[in-house]
């Protein structure tokens, strides 16, 4: 593409993952002509093929709730409506507890939980084994379980999302990496990259773990910063486990850890370090495996014999207080930050591409604003979101 060409669009997105690929889809939905620009070769080739898959509408406050349970009933009725298998399997959520600490946890949330109208209850021992025969029973008090949640293929979705935009008239140019905004007058004038330059009456920020340098080019400080997770996937075995089980114990190296069985068989987990491993490093580590096999194997000794085939590291764009950030910069007021989603990108990626389409188009909802309220770029970040 030479480097005079000059186009205008109605929005750019800088980020074809997670949240910014579904956002691009809802807005061609919506008529918006619309022009994504990703450094990568294709879509979803940074954080979302790295992402697990889970989705769940069980978080702890009103605004990712109200995401989830919108991204799950996109995602749950993908293949009957637009026709692609995304890979959504429907196999729920199990927050376990072995101790008083984490039963007192979990039955506190349940309190918020309920409020929002979330299908999620409280199990006992004898109740939690008939959903999950598998559990190790020693010292085992109960836990939540919420049938509603499920998984999906990352790749599969987003890719679904990439395809129906195109049709519906998106734009996507790839192995293209922006370099510049020109501001005027307190608004984003122009979009330069290495190979064009561009101009768009609004310019949305979807840059994942990369999303804190492209504020950066809007004079923003934007306190985003990228923590490594490492993941792994076993070799594929007949089901045995439908729920994602996720067990909140903080033990050394790590806070909590949680795993489930794909739709095609295969074992994926995923641990949460503890210290954060802040920076963009994506090589795997000789510790990961270690330790995430003895926590798996505690509460799942079945999962002893299985072989594991690959493992993999990716980034967790987070926040100081464990939410995303959505909405309007105030200055440039042009500028629509859609970053750190603190690894839930994919799960929320649905609900927050939609909300992003009302947003342009300035056809918001009550919901609307209590979500923009809570995850305002404006807000004190104060406070943890208890199941980030």
């Amino acid at each position: 593409m030479p480097e005079s060409n000059h186009s205008h669009y109605e929005v750019i997105i800088i980020g074809a993952g997670s949240i910014g690929t579904p956002a691009a889809f809802f807005l061609a939905l919506n008529g918006i002509k619309t022009l994504v620009i990703d450094r990568a070769a294709s879509p979803g080739q940074e954080s979302n093929k790295r992402a697990i898959g889970g989705i769940r509408a069980t978080h702890s406050d009103p605004a990712k709730i109200r995401l989830g349970l919108r991204s799950i009933e996109i995602f749950s009725t993908w293949k009957d409506t637009y026709g692609d298998d995304i890979e959504w399997y429907p196999g729920g959520y199990v927050f376990v507890a072995y101790r008083e600490r984490e039963e007192k946890i979990l039955k506190e949330l349940l309190v918020k939980q309920h409020s929002f109208g979330l299908n999620i209850h409280w199990l006992d021992k004898k109740q939690l084994l008939e959903v999950v025969p598998d559990l190790n029973p020693n010292n085992l008090i109960g836990g939540t379980y919420s049938p509603e949640d499920g998984s999906a293929s990352p790749m599969l979705a987003v890719h679904a999302f990439y395809r129906h935009a195109r049709r519906l008239g998106a734009e996507f140019h790839f192995n293209e990496t922006v370099q510049k905004f020109t501001l005027k007058n307190g608004e984003i004038q122009a979009v330069h990259t290495d190979h064009a330059t561009y101009t768009a009456d609004i310019v949305i920020n979807a840059a994942g773990g990369h999303a804190r340098q492209i504020g950066e080019l809007a004079g923003l400080d934007l306190p985003v910063f990228p923590d490594s997770h490492e993941a792994a996937i076993t070799e594929p075995v007949t089901r045995f486990l439908n729920p994602m089980i996720v067990d909140i114990r903080p033990a050394p190296g790590s806070s909590n850890f949680y795993f489930y069985q794909h739709l095609t068989g295969q074992i994926v987990f995923c641990i949460t370090p503890s210290p954060n491993i802040w920076g963009t490093d994506t090589e795997e580590t000789s510790q990961f495996l270690p330790m995430v096999s003895r926590r798996m194997i505690e509460v799942m000794p079945r999962l002893k014999h299985i072989r594991v085939r690959r493992t993999w590291r990716g980034l967790y764009p987070m926040t100081p207080d464990g939410f995303p950030i959505i909405g309007y910069a105030q200055n440039p007021r042009n500028f629509l930050l859609a970053v750190g989603m603190c690894g839930q990108g994919f799960m929320l990626g649905p609900g927050v591409g939609e909300l992003l389409a009302r947003l342009v188009l300035n056809e918001t909802e009550p919901d609307d604003e209590v979500i923009l309220q809570i995850l305002s770029p404006q807000r004190q970040f104060a406070g943890q979101e208890m199941l980030k």
